[in-house]
Formats: C-alpha cells, structure tokens, sequence
C-alpha cells in the first residue's frame, strides 16, 4: 500500500491576462502548499477502480471520471490499481483539491507502477490534464506562469500560520473566471524567489491582487462576510 498526501494548494496572489487564441487565461502566481490536503491510498490490483470516502466524498459523487482516474490513464503503460481518495477538502473551493489529488495520482502510480518518469514527465502529463496539475506535482512553493505550466521554485520561504475558511458553498473554477472582468494581467516582474521572513513575503504580496475574488464575491456574496470577519480579528496579518 502507497499513501500519498495531496495538499491544498493556496495562490497567495493571482494575476490574470487576456483569453488566449488556445482559450487559456495566462497567469502569474505564487502558490503554496498547507499541511492540509486529501489522502491517496494505491495498491496494486488487476485492474483500474477507485474508491471515495472522507468527509466530503459526497461532494464527488456522480463522478464516473474524475482527474484521479483521468491522471491514471493518461500514464503510459498504464496497468491495474485500487484506488481510495479520502476527500478531507471540499469540492469547488479554489484550492486545488482535484489538481492534488490527480497529482498525487501520478506520484503513487508512478511508484507503485515502477516507471521511469521525473517529475518533469508527470507536470507534462498533468499539464494536458488540468492547468493546477504540474504545481501540484512536486508540492511545493512555486511562482506560475504560462498557464500555470511555467513553474520557478521559491527556494526560501518563511513557514506561516493560515486560517482557511470555506462558507460551505461551491465557486466553481469555470464560473469563475466566466465571471472575470478586470484583469491585471501577467507582466509583473517577479521578484527572485527567495523571502527572508514573514514581513517581507506581506511587503510583496500587498502589491498584488488575486483577480479572481471580485467574481467569486459577485457568485457567492457570502465570501465577503467571511473576509470581513477574518480581516477583523486580532492577530489577522493579511486577508485575500
């Protein structure tokens, strides 16, 4: 049996360009990954199943085929595997659950499988998968560009607390960025990857937007009082 954890991916920042001729929105971000995160148990089987449990597996329900089995497949040499996805975060909430857990996919697969692949050969793969994917392959703090495929690892990083609170309603990716209509674009200079503490991470981030939360406020209003409540509490650094 192979567990592999398929952390929530935060973007501390989302700047977004115009629609692209390929229908891709180019972005540049800063995204990190938090203790939190789905569990992807894999263990060998003559063939393909997976199975959901956890707290918000019904959130899943339905799903003939979801990234998790999508990313199984589009491995070469693909064979046999039992699958169990205990789904601790919830579906549609920006976070990237379905990118982890089709990134922790093609980790395990690749153990349990015995293949050659890098990580470079997963990202492509998740790449023509899901645009969050090859972040979400190594797990780690990373700027993005491109459409999300342009990866430059930060090499220092201060470790900080993060309250994540999710309103128990559902913002869809899609509708979301259907919803867009400022963009800041995606020709900020980025700075050299490296943070010396928690202060200087806020100085940049400060000079950046996430462009994605006045269309998420529009779709569901109730994310304002979250944020406004979050933003008032004692000891809250930074609210987005």
């Amino acid at each position: 049996m192979i567990v592999e954890r398929a952390s929530a991916k935060i973007n501390l920042f989302l700047h977004v360009g115009d629609r692209r001729a390929d229908g891709f929105h180019p972005l540049q971000s800063l995204a990190v990954f938090t203790d939190a995160g789905d569990a992807l148990a894999l263990a060998a089987a003559p063939a393909l199943s997976l199975a959901i449990d956890g707290p918000f597996a019904t959130g899943l329900a339905g799903e003939g085929d979801n990234l998790v089995l999508r990313a199984a497949r589009a491995l070469s040499g693909a064979g046999g595997a039992a699958l169990t996805l205990t789904k601790n975060l919830p579906v549609a909430s920006g976070i990237g659950g379905g990118s982890s857990d089709a990134a922790a996919a093609l980790r395990g697969l690749r153990t349990l499988w015995a293949l050659s692949h890098d990580d470079a050969a997963l990202c492509g793969i998740g790449a023509g998968l899901g645009s969050d994917i090859p972040v979400c392959v190594p797990a780690r703090a990373s700027f993005m560009e491109g459409r999300g495929e342009i990866l430059r690892p930060v090499e220092v990083l201060p470790r900080i607390a993060m309250l994540l609170v999710n309103p128990g309603v559902a913002v869809p990716t899609r509708d979301v960025f259907a919803a867009l209509t400022a963009r800041s674009g995606a020709a900020m200079d980025l700075p050299s990857a490296r943070f010396r503490d928690t202060a200087d991470l806020l100085r940049f981030l400060e000079a950046t937007r996430n462009d994605l939360e006045a269309p998420a406020l529009r779709l569901q209003p109730v994310i304002g009082a979250v944020l406004a409540a979050i933003a008032a509490a004692p000891g809250a650094l930074f609210t987005r």
